[in-house]
């Protein structure tokens, strides 16, 4: 039985996490849950799942938050400390890291810092400090397992070969709504426009990054580091149907693929039962139906977040932690309607071309740069 903390439970991930354990009560059991704000959800969960420990990220919330509301069995603890003391405790095996944003580092690191299998949703741990990540992992024995549908793809197809075999990853990504449409035809999209995408179900945040392709981008800067990949072994093709969610190719030109319908549910529990399969209340595929595959390169041009992915990825030190901030910062202003859809990555640009670049940052210096391009972005016009 593993015992399991979902941090950032009231989001697209941390609910179909729960799902996953209540699908799984022989399996998996939750020890502890986190929320930032929404402490009512939070309270519903723990009614439903009796967790050990919840935690209130959002330590303003203190005076506000009622006790009652969450089951009796159930300690509440706020703040960053919170965090740390679920995330440390002995009694929890896995960690779940679906908090969006480059907030969920911190409790990534502590549970990496204490050994624990790190479930890991949040890309953003691995753009912003994907070296220092992934040393920490190795020192302390600690394992990443991705949840991400593309790299937890790459991660099973990988199993088929050695790393010396691999001669690239692709990337699949749906193109999200605005595939087909140039540069030009993107100049007055809206935020409810780019919010319309046609597969997945995702929060504001991650679906605007779908729409400007930065999502893709960030994710090909993870899958450097988590994956220990050159920069030409990454490469991106866009697939509409979301069926294959992504692929490696080896080099004697076998290519082995992961195909699913787009469930989050499916990747979830494999990172949390693995090296096991068992099975699932994902949806499957229906080999009796007729259905098309579709690839396509994706356009650099109508969407230069993705380059600007490539560029940072091949760069390294500091350039993630700056683009990732940059552009929670950037996508915050759009959604707000003081931004425009093409100024994202305009923005993201600006603050890469100024900032100090730094080759083997710290983490301390890791988090000031992060600061530092949210203030640049603000000021942005």
């Amino acid at each position: 039985m593993k015992q399991v903390a979902v941090l950032g439970s009231t989001g697209s991930i941390g609910t179909n996490c729960l799902q996953v354990l209540d699908a799984l009560p022989e399996r998996l059991s939750l020890a502890g849950v986190t929320a930032h704000r929404k402490w009512r959800e939070l309270a519903d969960q723990t009614r439903t799942t009796h967790p050990r420990w919840a935690v209130v990220t959002d330590e303003s919330l203190r005076a506000e938050v009622d006790r009652t509301a969450f089951s009796s069995r159930t300690e509440l603890l706020f703040g960053e400390s919170g965090t740390e003391r679920l995330c440390s405790a002995p009694e929890v095996d896995v960690v779940v890291s679906a908090i969006v944003g480059a907030a969920g580092l911190r409790g990534t690191w502590v549970a990496l810092e204490c050994g624990k299998t790190v479930a890991i949703a949040n890309k953003e741990t691995l753009v912003v400090a994907g070296p220092l990540v992934m040393e920490l992992a190795r020192q302390k024995h600690a394992k990443l397992i991705p949840v991400d549908s593309e790299h937890s793809a790459i991660f099973q197809a990988l199993q088929a070969g050695q790393a010396r075999e691999v001669r690239r990853v692709v990337l699949t990504s749906s193109g999200g709504p605005f595939r087909g449409r140039s540069l030009a035809q993107l100049q007055h999209v809206t935020p409810a426009d780019a919010l319309a995408h046609p597969t997945w179900n995702m929060g504001p945040k991650i679906t605007i990054d779908s729409a400007t392709m930065m999502n893709k981008a960030l994710e090909v800067i993870e899958a450097k580091w988590l994956f220990g990949l050159r920069d030409d072994q990454i490469d991106v093709v866009v697939h509409p149907q979301s069926i294959v969610h992504s692929f490696v190719e080896f080099v004697d030109g076998s290519v082995i693929a992961q195909l699913s319908p787009p469930d989050m549910r499916l990747p979830i529990q494999y990172a949390l039962t693995y090296p096991d399969r068992c099975e699932s209340i994902a949806a499957k595929l229906d080999w009796r139906q007729t259905f098309d595959l579709h690839f396509e390169p994706p356009d650099l041009d109508a969407f230069p977040s993705l380059k600007l992915g490539f560029e940072v990825a091949s760069r390294g030190g500091t350039c993630g932690a700056v683009l990732n901030a940059a552009n929670e910062a950037a996508v915050a202003r759009f959604l707000a309607g003081s931004l425009r859809f093409c100024d994202i990555a305009r923005a993201c640009r600006a603050a890469l071309d100024q900032h100090n670049f730094d080759a083997t940052p710290t983490l301390t210096e890791l988090l000031r740069l992060d600061h530092w391009a949210r203030q640049e972005v603000a000021r942005w016009a």
